[in-house]
């Protein structure tokens, strides 16, 4: 069997480089480490961690769904854990922990459910603004 780099074993298995990565560093992805020092996985494990998906052993293309970003132009992003989802009729709340902050965001229902959001998963707030606004605290 070959062994893959990081990213294309990210590819194959439908997740982001960077989940990946954590999961390697995390022990979760068994990997060999080259003489310069690059994780490299073999494609059998690339196998194990489908199959623990529920895809089946040789599923290794990329699983998308129909209107799915898989990259995005926007440069200001923020990642952090979903803290709270409050829904109440067509909008809903999101506020996502992002190192020792808060981040509150007002989405729709549809976007809540097609992401599938939930207490306590990983997700990207993404900012695009033409102002920025700076304040200061009394002292």
């Amino acid at each position: 069997m070959a062994l893959l780099t990081p990213r294309t074993a990210a590819d194959r298995l439908g997740v982001s480089y960077s989940t990946l990565k954590q999961w390697i560093y995390k022990g979760l992805v068994r990997t060999t480490v080259t003489g310069g020092g690059h994780h490299r996985v073999d494609e059998r494990e690339v196998d194990r961690l489908t199959a623990a998906q529920g895809a089946g052993p040789k599923a290794t293309a990329k699983r998308r769904r129909p209107g799915v970003l898989v990259a995005l132009s926007g440069r200001n992003q923020l990642r952090g854990i979903v803290e709270e989802v409050r829904v109440e009729g067509l909008l809903a709340q999101v506020r996502l922990r992002i190192g020792d902050q808060r981040l509150t965001a007002v989405i729709t229902r549809d976007a809540v459910d097609e992401l599938r959001l939930k207490r306590g998963q990983p997700a990207l707030a993404v900012i695009k603004s033409t102002e920025v606004m700076i304040g200061r605290e009394a002292e």
